[in-house]
This record gives C-alpha cells, structure tokens and sequence, in this order.
C-alpha cells in the first residue's frame, strides 16, 4: 500500500501563508491590489453576447488578445468558450494581472 504525504503549501507557492498552523495551510486570502477593478458581470456579459468580437478582452483592457479575437471571430468560438468558463469561475485577469473576480463595481451597488 502506498502512502502519499502532501507537501506543505508555502513550498509549493511563493505567496502561500508564513504561518505552520494547519488552519492556515490552504488558505489563500485575496487583498484589494490583487482584484481588479472590472466587473465580472459586465466582462460576461460582454462575452457571452459579443464575444466572438473580443469585446470582453478590450473591456479588461487586453487590447492585443481583442484584436486577434476580432480577427479570428473568437478562435471560430473556441476561445470565447474558454474565456466564458475562465470568467464565470473567477480566475480571468486584466491587463495588469489582477484578477477581474468581484462582480458589482466598487460603488455601483
């Protein structure tokens, strides 16, 4: 029988908790500079009715990626599936890196 040992988090990423209390081990918390200031419903938006135009992409400011999605009508609709799935599960990101995650605008709500 074979036992497998998981390797603490903090080894296996660079921004993981200093802390060695399991509590802590997978927790992961998000700060202000690491989420964009987008909206995720709005980028849905944008993606699932004009995504085969890369609408969404300029939205998050990714003009170079919006331009070959014009170009290419969405990769023919593959890559606005992907992006559809990338962006309803959170972990699409603007044109700094930030993660485009909360859904309202700061203050529109």
């Amino acid at each position: 029988m074979t036992v497998f040992a998981l390797a603490p988090y903090s080894t296996l990423y660079s921004d993981a908790p200093s802390s060695s209390s399991g509590d802590q081990l997978f927790s992961h918390s998000m700060n202000d500079s690491s989420l964009s200031s987008r909206s995720r419903l709005v980028a849905l938006l944008l993606c699932w009715f004009l995504g085969v135009f890369g609408v969404h992409r300029f939205y998050v400011g990714k003009v170079g990626t919006g331009v070959l999605m014009l170009l290419t009508l969405g990769g023919l609709g593959i890559w606005v599936l992907i992006d559809l799935i990338l962006i309803l599960v959170g972990v699409s990101t603007d044109k700094e890196g930030r993660r485009v995650f909360v859904w309202f605008e700061k203050g529109s709500v």
